[in-house]
């Protein structure tokens, strides 16, 4: 790792975050940060930092860091993807009236089953995270073991594609939500957990992981449909699929081992470690207490911004996307990748393009992106009139107004840029809505409204399918 003696130039305007201390001078700091910051030189040295120059920070070598961080952005939504991008596993092979000889009701509202399943337990376990009055465990805790137990629940589901389950239907499909709700219970320790981590880091290591839940997406529908093209039936193609997810989680295990050994986070480490001991000192005698409320107030703004982003994105994908059919035989891409592409490649990869974006120009500012966020709502409508077909097929009432393969295609490119785009934004500017010492709580706040949207958005799925069944409109 990186071992050189690199350095870069500390920040000199004010309303840049220095490392040690404020642009302020050090003379008007409390005696307590004054003694916090003592300790944090006289430890830097003993970690075998250069400080002869005050002013000398660690270099993120090659982006180490950023790769590493960019790397558990993949994985955090890896377990989510992965169960909703297999609809076709689930839907079509496992419970469909061909292997199972029976028909059943479990494979009409899959999605949204898997949705709630996996959200419930994400969004309790992300705000027990947000909420523990331990503030200060181990954070190596909470990753290595959420890691482990999910590579263990993705053993189960390779080892139950494997196994001849068509004799038990309904069991196979509870063992499956039984799965789905304990990946995500470790999943919302680990996700929380991460976007705490990148915000003791410079703004863009947040935006790391944002992008990296984007191109969780992408690629899981890119490994999906080579899974389709390579695999001899559905069964083999499950199995390549699933250990995909597992080795992907490995890779996040060890590469977690490597950050403490990189000078680079080592170094913002210690940097916040000592800005927390010196809010400590300030406070003896008040309430020890994580300040949650201020912080909430602060944040409020983007908080806001990354719930009604994730609402949206979710009241749409995957469960309406899914079910919207092709609606010309003659159109480019065949029936059987329609869905595959328009929908989960298409969302994915363009969601992918947004957060990069988001990093190239972060436009809109703080102040003005509610404004786009909240017009995102009117994708709900859109998609709803297009050819959405939900299960049973021919059961819509609510006439279809757009029949233009590309129209919706194009819809599907901006939901997806969009919705990475903004939650990028958002993401990115929460932590900087309050003091250095709080970016912490404040990125794991954001984490906690991103489930949160994303619960809500699926709840809101259930609605959909009711209203085009039910109400019917003559033009």
């Amino acid at each position: 790792m990186d071992q050189g003696q690199a350095t870069e130039a500390w920040p000199q305007r004010c309303g840049q975050k220095a490392p040690l201390a404020s642009c302020e001078d050090l003379s008007a700091a409390s005696p307590a940060a004054k003694r916090a910051q003592q300790e944090g030189q006289e430890q830097l040295v003993e970690q075998g930092f250069t400080i002869e120059d005050p002013m000398a920070v660690p270099l993120d070598r090659y982006n180490l860091v950023y790769w590493i961080f960019l790397l558990h952005g993949i994985g955090t939504l890896m377990p989510w993807n992965m169960f909703i991008t297999a609809k076709e596993y689930f839907v079509d092979y496992k419970l469909s009236e061909e292997y199972t000889g029976e028909k059943t009701a479990l494979a009409s509202n899959f999605l949204a089953y898997v949705g709630l399943t996996a959200q419930i337990p994400n969004v309790i376990f992300n705000w027990a995270n947000i909420l523990w009055e331990g503030k200060g465990q181990n954070l190596t805790t909470r990753v290595v073991y959420s890691l482990v137990f999910e590579v263990f629940i993705f053993i189960l589901t390779v080892v139950l594609a494997m196994v001849n389950t068509s004799t038990w239907p309904e069991a196979f499909f509870f063992v499956t939500m039984g799965s789905v709700a304990a990946l995500n219970m470790a999943n919302g320790i680990y996700q929380n957990t991460v976007y705490g981590m990148a915000a003791k880091l410079p703004f863009k290591y947040t935006g790391a992981v944002v992008l990296g839940s984007n191109i969780s997406g992408t690629f899981t529908s890119i490994v999906s449909i080579v899974s389709l093209l390579i695999a001899p039936d559905a069964r083999t193609s499950a199995i390549y699929y699933f250990i995909t997810a597992l080795f992907i989680l490995l890779v996040c295990f060890d590469t977690y081992f490597a950050l403490p050994l990189n000078r680079f986070y080592r170094y913002h480490e210690m940097v916040n470690e000592k800005e927390q001991q010196a809010l400590r000192r300030a406070q003896i005698g008040q309430t020890s207490s994580a300040p949650l409320w201020p912080i909430f107030k602060k944040c409020m703004p983007q908080l806001f911004n990354i719930f009604f982003v994730f609402f949206v994105t979710l009241a749409i994908f995957p469960a309406v996307h899914a079910d919207i059919k092709q609606s010309s035989p003659d159109f480019f891409i065949s029936e059987k990748f329609f869905t595959e592409i328009t929908c989960f490649l298409t969302f994915n990869m363009f969601a992918m393009i947004g957060s990069m974006t988001a990093s190239w120009f972060p436009w809109p500012g703080p102040k003005y992106l509610v404004v786009p966020v909240v017009l995102r709502v009117f994708f709900i409508p859109f998609f709803m009139v297009c050819n959405y077909q939900p299960l049973p097929i021919n059961s819509r009432l609510f006439p279809v107004f757009i029949n233009n393969d590309w129209a919706y295609w194009i819809a599907s490119m901006l939901l997806g840029w969009t919705s990475g785009h903004f939650s990028a934004l958002g993401m990115m500017y929460c932590p900087r809505m309050v003091e250095p010492q709080h970016a912490v709580r404040a990125g794991m706040l954001g984490a906690g409204f991103l489930i949160t949207g994303i619960f809500c958005g699926i709840l809101f799925t259930m609605l959909p399918p009711i209203f085009v069944k039910s109400i019917s409109w003559t033009v």
